[in-house]
Parts: structure tokens; C-alpha cells; sequence
């Protein structure tokens, strides 16, 4: 338990159920400690690994830390921003607040509202940050790319799953929804695999609530063509990372994404990526010629298959890209370089 009267920053949770931006925290946090930023977390839904303050040591935010004028509340979603709003204007309290935006669609008059009120506001993308009607600093989310890293022994990650060591695997990693493409991914699986007897098609992730028909309907799909056998549904997994070490390629074929980490996890595992234009990956495949990936557009389901098949039909071109994608990552998307750049704007504000 840390104590309030030496933490700078402060990064509420105020949503249960795992999210992006609950994994962004799960993730940065523990980086930003052994950076020595002096960080706490505080809401539901985290692990208890990372440090977390109790509700009552917010009756201390009157006084600023020791050597400070005030701390930082970092709100990555509008319940998060509205409290940090309560209590440094309402309440008084030596706060700043940050917001970090990853939304690509407009804002309503809500958030607005309460992004102008921010004392910083940082974009994940540059695409992001376009839609922010107000100055903002861009730094894009990173990974571990030790945690994320290529297997020393593919056969024997693939075995360890419980996966035919000599066998192939395409991959889609993610909530099994509509906005995700799911269903595209299914379907160009359906498209490829008979022709391809080396290869199978792995999806990692769930379905929630209202999309489980959406599922419910791929896996008939997926047995009306004879590949259940084949094509995979693996469920939800918090080892994802031994998951990405099994796969040949990578396919994102979302609809809507607001930043999207899962081509960079597979790029940093050296895996070649296949990614519609959403979100962030135009600027995470660094968008050049294909040297670290290929970029579709949205919806392109004959696109998505001819690129998956030229990756599936040349293992030569799948560990030159791989290889590119891993470079790519450790020179332009470590965790720990976020981690440095978010510290950067506490230490201005406070």
C-alpha cells in the first residue's frame, strides 16, 4: 500500500470489466514505477500487484506531495475526468488532470466539456489527435518487447499450447464482435485453408453479452465448411503472449478501432501483420510499401484474403517482414518509451 503523502500521480480505474484502456494500465504502470515515477492506482477491476490507493487517502489531495504544487489525476475515460474536475475546481485540491484520448470519432458536447477543462491532453495517435478540438501531445501506447518476443523453439510453443507443432497458423486476436471483423477473419479463413492442408486458423477472445450470437453464428459457419477441425476459437486467455508465438501470420481486420495493440504484440513476436486502416495501424505499420506489414482498407474481404494468401504461399517473404516488424517495434513502440514520455508531461505540471 503506498503512501498518498509521496505519490505524484494518480490513475483512476473507474470501469470493471477488462478494457484497452484497463490493459494500457495493467501494463504501463508497473514500467512507469521502475522508472521511479512515484504512480498509484485507484478503482475496481485491477490487479493487486500494482499500488493502489484506498478510497479515504483521496482526503489527503488538500496537500500536494512533499517538494510539489500539486499531484497528477491521469483519466483515460469521462467518469475518470469528471471526479478529477469535482475535486480540483469544486473541492479545491492541489490537482492537474490529464487526459488521454484514443478515440477517432467525434466527440460529443459532454466530452468536450470536460476535455477543455483538462490541464493536459494526450493523443495516442496522430489521427487521434485530430479530433480533439483543443492543443494536445501525441504519444503513441507501446509494449514490452520482452514479454512479447519471438520464440526460441516455434514447435515446441506450438506443442505446449496443444497445437500440431508441424502445422501453420493464421491469427485473430481480440473481442469476437462485429466491430472487431471476426467475421471477416472467419470467412477468409473458409476462402484459404481448403487449399492449404499445412495451414489452421486460431481465434483468441470472447464474446460478451449481446455478441455471443455473433459467435454462436461464426462457429456454424465454421462447421457448415467442414473446418472446425481447423479453425480454432481458443477463448480468452491472460497468457496471450505464448498465443502470438504459435502464429505464422497476423491478420486486424477490425471495423473501428480507437488505438488497437495487436498488431504491434504480433510485430514485436515477429509475425507478419495483415491490418485494415483503422485506428492506429497505418501509423504503426509506419506505412512503408509493405516492409512491415500490409495495410487494407476496411471491409476488404477479397483484399484481406489475397494479402493473407501471399504471406501464407512465401515463407521467405513471412520471416523478412516478421523481422522488419520486430525492428520496427523495439525502435518505435517499447513501453518504455511511452512511459518516459508520459512522465516528461507530469514533471511539467507539477
Amino acid at each position: 500500500m503506498p503512501d498518498i503523502g509521496n505519490v505524484e500521480v494518480i490513475v483512476p480505474n473507474f470501469k470493471i470489466r477488462l478494457s484497452g484502456v484497463t490493459s494500457t494500465i495493467i501494463q504501463l504502470v508497473p514500467v512507469q514505477t521502475r522508472l521511479g515515477q512515484k504512480i498509484a492506482t485507484i478503482g475496481p477491476g485491477l490487479p493487486a500487484s500494482l499500488p493502489a490507493l484506498r478510497w479515504r487517502d483521496l482526503l489527503a489531495l488538500w496537500s500536494p506531495p512533499a517538494g510539489k504544487h500539486h499531484r497528477v489525476w491521469h483519466a483515460r475515460r469521462n467518469i475518470e475526468m469528471l471526479p478529477g474536475l469535482v475535486m480540483r475546481d469544486l473541492l479545491r485540491m492541489k490537482l492537474k488532470l490529464v487526459f488521454t484520448s484514443a478515440s477517432q470519432r467525434k466527440h460529443s458536447g459532454w466530452t468536450k466539456f470536460l476535455i477543455s477543462k483538462m490541464d493536459a491532453v494526450i493523443a495516442t495517435s496522430a489521427k487521434t489527435a485530430t479530433y480533439l478540438e483543443r492543443p494536445s501531445t501525441v504519444i503513441m501506447h507501446g509494449i514490452d518487447p520482452e514479454r512479447f518476443s519471438p520464440p526460441t523453439d516455434m514447435a515446441l510453443a506450438k506443442s505446449t499450447l496443444g497445437l500440431d507443432p508441424t502445422r501453420h497458423y493464421a491469427g485473430c486476436f481480440g473481442r469476437v464482435r462485429h466491430q472487431k471483423g471476426t467475421d471477416l477473419f472467419v470467412e477468409s479463413m473458409i476462402r484459404l485453408l481448403p487449399d492449404r492442408p499445412d495451414w489452421s486458423a486460431i481465434i483468441a477472445g470472447r464474446a460478451v453479452g449481446k455478441h455471443q450470437a455473433f459467435e454462436d453464428g461464426l462457429r456454424a459457419r465454421v462447421a457448415a465448411a467442414g473446418l472446425s477441425d481447423r479453425i480454432l476459437f481458443v477463448g480468452e486467455h491472460t497468457n496471450i503472449n505464448d498465443w502470438y508465438r504459435t502464429l505464422d501470420l497476423f491478420i486486424a481486420p477490425q471495423r473501428w478501432e480507437g488505438f488497437g495493440l495487436t498488431p504491434l504484440e504480433a510485430m514485436a513476436t515477429a509475425v507478419p501483420v495483415v491490418a485494415t486502416d483503422v485506428g492506429a495501424f497505418s501509423e504503426q505499420l509506419q506505412n512503408r510499401d509493405g516492409e512491415t506489414g500490409t495495410l487494407i482498407a476496411i471491409d476488404d474481404l477479397d483484399g484481406m484474403t489475397q494479402a493473407a494468401a501471399r504471406y501464407m504461399d512465401d515463407a521467405p517473404l513471412r520471416q523478412t517482414v516478421g523481422n522488419a516488424g520486430r525492428r520496427n517495434v523495439l525502435a518505435n513502440f517499447s513501453i518504455e518509451t511511452e512511459a518516459r514520455s508520459l512522465g516528461a508531461i507530469y514533471s511539467s505540471l507539477v
